[in-house]
């Protein structure tokens, strides 16, 4: 009883000091604009980016229905004041002033939807999106969640760099979904607690393209490689399976709203000074012949401070790393002949 109070009253002092730390004069102000905030993705990612204390301003942003998202999330007594814009008419004002841009618009993969027919609508979207951040917050940081994001990311920096305004520290494809699941599917077979796991993810993100690396995975668990493969394959099929779960009636927006607010999170902190921010990110990168490629990012005050090598890998994860690389040249390719229509 007497412990019970004592973890208690530590774990209340905590909170405070926790609350104490976050209270907005020792935090930037910081503006996060998310862009298709009304949809499936983009609900559960305005609540958990309100909870952020390092979020000062929320900006959500969609073609319709953004005045009801922001007024629901705005009750929510969190530090962060929350405005809704709606229509191409009010997107310069959604962008102005944003530190951090998350894009999760665009229409999400159904059964029987091929990356094909999700590219020609999102595509689209992404072009005239990535304009007006050029235009109107051309130094925020991008995150980039609309699939198929090994195309939508280099689509982005055409555009920003048609506009005069690249920087490729700047433009992340959030990939933090594949290692979120890589975690979850270890843990469970490895019985060990998921909140100590950690397991880097390279490649792209999507199907074959997405590689975790196993090998490199802490705590280390003696597993067979038919486990491995077994878990492998699930990580890179992790989407499908929710399609499929849902039956038609959507695809996994819950699970990819955490791994968007956690890798926004992560940017945040690197943008206000925290030393050793990594995460695994689709970054411009030369530690593939690809020009495009996922691995352990450092973050910091200019976004991507450094591209982190891939490590040892395994046998298993040598061949994956070569069968993963046309598929997600392709990708890349397809990506800039569009943007550059």
């Amino acid at each position: 009883m007497f412990r019970s109070m004592l973890v208690r009253s530590s774990s209340s002092a905590k909170q405070s000091l926790l609350r104490r730390g976050f209270s907005s004069g020792s935090v930037p102000e910081r503006k996060v604009a998310i862009l298709g905030a009304a949809g499936g993705i983009g609900q559960p990612l305005a609540l958990l980016m309100k909870l952020n204390p390092l979020v000062s301003s929320l900006s959500l942003y969609d073609i319709a229905n953004t005045p009801g998202v922001a007024a629901d999330v705005g009750h929510i007594n969190t530090r962060s004041e929350v405005v809704g814009y709606m229509g191409d008419d009010n997107l310069a004002k959604a962008l102005e002033g944003a530190d951090l841009v998350i894009i999760p618009a665009g229409v999400p993969r159904k059964p029987g939807m091929t990356r094909d027919d999700l590219f020609n609508i999102n595509a689209g979207i992404v072009k005239n999106l990535c304009s007006a951040i050029a235009k109107y917050c051309p130094h925020a940081l991008v995150n980039m969640i609309s699939n198929p994001v090994n195309s939508t990311v280099p689509i982005a920096a055409e555009i920003f760099k048609k506009a005069g305004m690249y920087d490729e520290k700047k433009l992340f494809g959030v990939t933090t979904l594949d290692v979120v699941r890589a975690k979850t599917f270890y843990a469970g077979k490895a019985n060990v607690p998921v909140a100590e796991v950690n397991v880097p993810v390279i490649g792209g993100h999507a199907g074959v393209t997405i590689l975790p690396l196993f090998s490199q995975a802490t705590p280390q668990a003696n597993l067979s490689g038919d486990v491995l493969t077994a878990l492998t394959k699930r990580t890179q099929d992790g989407g499908t399976e929710v399609v499929e779960a849902k039956a038609g009636k959507g695809s996994a927006t819950l699970s990819m709203a955490y791994a968007g607010a956690l890798f926004a999170d992560a940017c945040l902190k690197g943008l206000n000074g925290v030393p050793d921010v990594v995460e695994c990110s689709y970054v411009q990168s030369t530690i593939t012949e690809l020009p495009f490629f996922a691995s352990k990012v450092r973050l910091g005050k200019n976004g991507v401070e450094e591209v982190l090598d891939l490590g040892p890998l395994s046998d298993f994860e040598k061949e994956g790393l070569e069968a993963l690389k046309p598929e997600l040249k392709s990708s890349i390719e397809k990506g800039v002949k569009f943007a550059n229509q």
